[in-house]
């Protein structure tokens, strides 16, 4: 997918420094930094009301900070929106299309506004929507206005892209193509900012990850970096029977070896694992008349490492 040039300037593609922002007496984002270099992926991960849209909305100068810089581009998107807005895409949560727009006509209406568009026609057969084209976006499916709505994105060829989660509601073809439209942009060097729920959304296209809650970095790193032993430590990761008694393994693994049951039927031993600890594990299952499936020495996930961070309570 070619792209206008960026601008010969080696400022980042996103540069945030100290944002804080409130409503009333709700603290949404508390002096938060954020840099993505250009031509990066950055998926921006947090539990409902972390501040990811907020932060999003910010950067695409939709809200003012209360205080601190953000830098879009190398300009500010609040006082400098009418410079910036030509060379960003935005993908908001919720779609933002007309609802009585036909999908072909509100993809027109979008390009005409842009000095060097994609060819609409084109974008809407990438994306499995040339069918649609005559559908108003009210009565597309979730998956259509998602993907509708990332088409709007794309069209006016931007060097930035707020992807706002871009796969949120589609089925798995939906979801790959989308996983492939992304890495393209990178290639092209397009930055891309993207909130997921998704764990392996953000492992599989993001050169970096921020988890952010109660409006704050909680942790950032690339997705190896944050699930790599912070220790040493390896863990062994099985699926058996729900709810076993793990008394008796741990009275039979080395001291400084733990388990436990992260999710039902999911266990994890987490030390020094060498084939005597793989050879008590299943043992112990043996004694209990079960087959420990899937055993294999591996790290942390991305999403252990988020409910860690983050909690693993339900929120609203």
């Amino acid at each position: 997918m070619e792209v206008v040039s960026p601008d010969a300037d080696d400022s980042p593609a996103l540069d945030v420094r100290g944002l804080n922002k409130r409503f009333g007496d709700t603290v949404a984002v508390a002096n938060l930094d954020l840099r993505m270099e250009r031509g990066h992926v950055l998926a921006l991960l947090g539990p409902n009301g972390a501040g990811k849209t907020t932060t999003v909305e910010t950067c695409e100068g939709f809200l003012r900070p209360d205080s601190g810089e953000v830098r879009v581009l190398g300009v500010d998107p609040v006082t400098h929106g009418e410079r910036l807005r030509p060379r960003i895409g935005v993908m908001p949560q919720g779609g933002g299309a007309y609802p009585g727009a036909r999908a072909a006509e509100m993809l027109e209406l979008i390009a005409s506004c842009s000095a060097h568009p994609l060819d609409p026609a084109w974008l809407l057969d990438t994306l499995g929507l040339t069918a649609a084209g005559r559908t108003p976006y009210k009565r597309l499916s979730g998956g259509q206005q998602q993907r509708l709505s990332l088409a709007c994105a794309l069209v006016g060829r931007p060097e930035l892209v707020f992807l706002d989660e871009p796969t949120a509601g589609m089925d798995p073809q939906a979801r790959r193509l989308v996983w492939e439209l992304i890495a393209a942009l990178r290639a092209d060097g397009v930055s891309v900012l993207l909130t997921t729920h998704l764990m392996d959304e953000a492992e599989t296209l993001a050169d970096r990850v921020v988890i952010v809650d109660h409006g704050r970095a909680v942790a950032e790193g690339t997705a190896a970096e944050l699930t790599a032993p912070h220790d040493g430590r390896q863990e062994l990761r099985f699926r058996s029977q729900p709810a076993l008694d793990l008394d008796l393994l741990l009275t039979a693994l080395p001291e400084d070896c733990t388990a436990s049951e992260i999710r039902a039927g999911e266990y994890v031993i987490h030390g020094e694992i060498d084939p005597q600890t793989v050879s008590t594990v299943t043992a112990w299952c043996a004694r209990q008349d079960v087959l420990a499936h899937e055993l294999r020495v591996d790290r942390r996930s991305l999403e252990d490492v988020f409910l860690d961070l983050t909690g693993r309570e339900l929120r609203s």
